[in-house]
């Protein structure tokens, strides 16, 4: 059987493409921005094509000869997100159908129409109405709410809340009902749906036990050993929650306040098709869902985060505009005496619990004002305690390129008046550190300058303390 997976890069296609790449019986092909940023598997009989699917061409060779396709595609980090999803998902049903592809699997969102459902939401299930409006092409529709495990963006948030909060004052939607389901579920139903013997099209609503998102923060205790009191008030609108969430989670403003307006509608099964088709997958419950996400994060073993990119950030206009930034500070140190793969894992090393060396209350205030700004601040962390891959956030910068023993570029993700980059080079006999910075306006020359004083010790101490840390290795 040959298999398309879109979205390999992000937090479910990185998850089923990890299963599928061990099945015998399939030929899996990933379809992605950039073929650089799938740096996994390359051992693999795995076989890559490059674009999306606002290119009609790229899918046609994406789509050739595949029997099934993965649609795992979303494009909420943009504002236009809506006219996107649309037409991503019309120009990908209209190349299935001409390259012959038998079913299109798709995960979208629990959910009914009505006027409290959310934006976000409706496009989700506007791309799935689209991707079923085919006669040629079978389309297996898997909806999920809540998606429970180590990494995921409602798991970070209640996590977040119960473990900084011993109180919490909670807004009415805590008393709404969703179905959660734990990550590894979700991704059984899709390989299954690869199986099933069906040939019409099939809305599949997937989720453990219907609860309030106020007992989701409970159990949530319980299973972290906390004992945790909830106030609700009346008045916090979405807006305020969305600030709430914004400073006391990893996730953005933008993406608290989606997530936020898709709290005032209820996400529940519909149908009973989970049932009468998969029979023989019974989802975990709750506490034991949030059990195995903390274990995983506990014991270094998140596959992938909310926060993973589908590649689409590695834009070559980013390496001109490195070239061509105003403003560089740059260190460099003699390593000649020096273990040149310890240095390297001591790069690696920074950020996340690990910290920033000796100025990390200088790191915290930026990653509060930041937060504060609406940005994505400090605690979004990092996946694993010593391991990097291209894609995924450190927190607040994203790994843009790394090569293993000869560079780690860090791309800025906070808020800036411009763009901002952090590199590290192994080159001979020397580590050279720069920091790059691409103004936008006077105020982005205004920032530059008055952070130089700081820049100079905390620049100058990262390098020092990154050749320090590798004679501890």
């Amino acid at each position: 059987m040959k298999v398309l997976l879109t979205g390999a890069n992000g937090y479910i296609g990185r998850r089923l493409k990890n299963l599928l790449k061990n099945q015998k019986d399939i030929e899996l092909r990933v379809f992605i921005r950039n073929k650089n940023s799938f740096t996994e598997d390359k051992n693999k009989n795995i076989e890559i094509v490059e674009g999306d699917t606002f290119d009609k061409d790229a899918l046609r060779r994406a789509l050739q000869g595949v029997d099934t396709a993965y649609y795992l595609i979303h494009s909420l980090s943009k504002e236009n997100y809506k006219d996107l999803d649309r037409l991503s998902a019309q120009n990908f049903i209209d190349v299935a159908e001409e390259c012959g592809v038998k079913r299109v699997i798709y995960l979208g969102g629990l959910g009914v129409k009505n006027s409290d459902t959310s934006k976000h939401l409706l496009s989700r299930i506007e791309t799935g109405e689209i991707l079923s409006s085919s006669t040629a092409v079978q389309t297996i529709w898997v909806r999920a709410g809540v998606i429970i495990g180590s990494g995921s963006a409602s798991f970070e948030i209640i996590r977040n809340l119960v473990e900084k909060l011993p109180v919490m004052i909670t807004p009415k939607w805590v008393d709404t009902y969703a179905q959660p389901i734990a990550v590894d579920d979700v991704i059984n139903y899709l390989f299954s749906s690869l199986y099933l013997e069906y040939d019409k099209n099939l809305v599949v609503d997937i989720g453990a036990k219907k609860m309030m998102y106020k007992e989701m923060m409970l159990e949530t205790a319980e299973a972290l050993g906390l004992k945790r009191y909830l106030i609700a008030v009346p008045f916090m609108s979405i807006t305020l929650s969305s600030y709430w969430l914004n400073l006391f989670t990893p996730v953005p403003f933008s993406v608290a306040k989606a997530l936020i307006e898709g709290l005032k509608s209820e996400v529940t099964v519909q149908n009973e098709n989970a049932e009468k088709y998969f029979a023989n997958i019974t989802p975990l419950s709750y506490i034991d869902a949030v059990k195995k996400a903390v274990f995983e994060i506990e014991q270094n073993q998140v596959i992938s985060r909310w926060s993973d990119t589908d590649g689409s950030s590695w834009d070559k206009k980013h390496s001109k505009e490195i070239n061509d930034a105003i403003f560089v500070d740059r260190k460099e140190a003699d390593i000649t005496s020096y273990d040149k793969k310890k240095i390297f894992k001591a790069i690696k090393s920074i950020g996340g619990e690990n910290g920033w060396f000796d100025y990390d209350f200088l790191w915290e205030i930026r990653g509060i004002v930041d937060k504060a700004l609406g940005g994505v601040g400090l605690s979004r962390g990092r996946r694993d305690s010593c391991d990097l891959r291209l894609g995924e956030c450190l927190d607040f910068w994203r790994v843009e390129d790394i090569r293993e023993n000869e560079r780690l570029l860090l791309f800025a993700q906070m808020k800036v008046p411009g763009l901002a980059w952090l590199e590290f080079k192994i080159e001979d006999d020397k580590l050279i550190q720069s920091a790059y910075f691409y103004p936008k306006g006077i105020w982005g020359r205004i920032y530059w300058y008055s952070l130089m004083p700081m820049h100079h010790f905390i620049f100058k101490n990262i390098i020092e303390s990154i050749l320090e840390n590798s004679l501890k290795e």
